[in-house]
């Protein structure tokens, strides 16, 4: 008979953390490893991590949060909405030969639960809100510089509503139901406004 395996424990880390061999330092810190994997910051994956913190840190969410790989939505804010945050640009990591079309996928999904290691029976968008964050900037963007994006929030019972596609939406229908997009500094009242609505 086996025991269930308790449900590890992530706790915020420095980046002076060595890699060791049972203790002994090898050679390398967690942040050469952060370095290493992490400074394309216009690659889509590592992108739409960044928009992710930069929402966390727009809705003020506590700092020692940490985040949530395979969750259901990718954050809470302190008044507890749940939030999807979508990344996309004009402009990658790679050669062009032509800005990117600006779209986002959106399909209802079965939620998974870390606690209990379950999906939910049924496929559903399982945020309140959804927060399109789009690096727009088209000649040098620096998605460290606040000043380059534009975010887009809907409510989830908008793309819920929507007769159109239900798997994606295109910027321009992102306007249509969203209207103007909104700087950092405006997005914590946004998301608060629209999740009452």
């Amino acid at each position: 008979m086996t025991s269930a395996l308790q449900q590890l424990v992530t706790m915020p880390m420095s980046g002076v953390e060595p890699v060791h061999a049972d203790g002994v330092p090898v050679g390398g810190t967690l942040a050469d490893f952060w370095r290493w994997s992490v400074s394309d910051l216009m690659s889509n994956a590592t992108r739409g991590r960044l928009a992710e913190y930069l929402v966390h840190r727009a809705v003020g969410s506590p700092e020692s949060s940490i985040r949530a790989e395979w969750d259901a939505f990718d954050l809470t804010t302190p008044e507890g909405i749940r939030v999807e945050v979508k990344s996309a640009a004009y402009i990658q990591s790679w050669q062009q030969t032509r800005e990117s079309p600006i779209s986002f996928r959106v399909p209802a999904a079965r939620g998974w639960c870390a606690t209990t290691n379950r999906f939910e029976k049924l496929a559903k968008r399982q945020a309140d809100v959804y927060v399109f964050a789009i690096l727009n900037e088209r000649i040098a963007p620096d998605p460290l510089n606040i000043r380059h994006w534009l975010f887009y929030v809907l409510p989830t019972r908008v793309l819920n509503a929507r007769t159109r596609s239900q798997h994606s939406i295109t910027l321009a229908s992102l306007i249509k139901e969203a209207g103007t997009g909104v700087a950092f500094e405006d997005l914590a009242i946004t998301i608060k406004a629209v999740a009452i609505i």
